[in-house]
């Protein structure tokens, strides 16, 4: 019993375990603006499969803001890249989401805001 279900876990670890992973977020506000700071970790591997942006959305799914990732950071894991001047509207909670370019988007990671 113990060997299958290692078996599955290990299994389900090299399905999944590309997936890129939201770390931390960092927050920064100045004149009612706010500045993310997001720390990302993901097996990039070349320009075929690498995390190409990042976005920050509303509680309602809206994209309020997007981060360009212009090349792969295979030799630097975690990687971390802010964005500034992202204006949250009257948003108290705000989800980051990465996106890479083969697997898709990442899970949301939910930050609270200070106003």
């Amino acid at each position: 019993m113990y060997k299958l279900l290692f078996g599955l876990l290990v299994l389900s670890s090299s399905i999944f375990g590309n997936e890129a992973t939201i770390q931390a977020v960092k927050v920064g506000k100045q004149n009612g603006l706010y500045t993310f700071s997001v720390r990302i970790l993901h097996k990039d591997s070349g320009w075929e499969h690498y995390v190409n942006r990042y976005e920050v959305l509303d509680q309602k799914g809206k994209i309020l803001a997007t981060r360009t990732l212009w090349h792969p950071h295979e030799h630097e894991q975690p990687f971390t890249r802010s964005l500034s001047g992202v204006d949250v509207k009257n948003n108290t909670t705000v989800y980051i989401r990465a996106n890479d370019s083969m697997d898709g988007y990442s899970q949301k990671f939910k930050v609270s805001l200070k106003k």
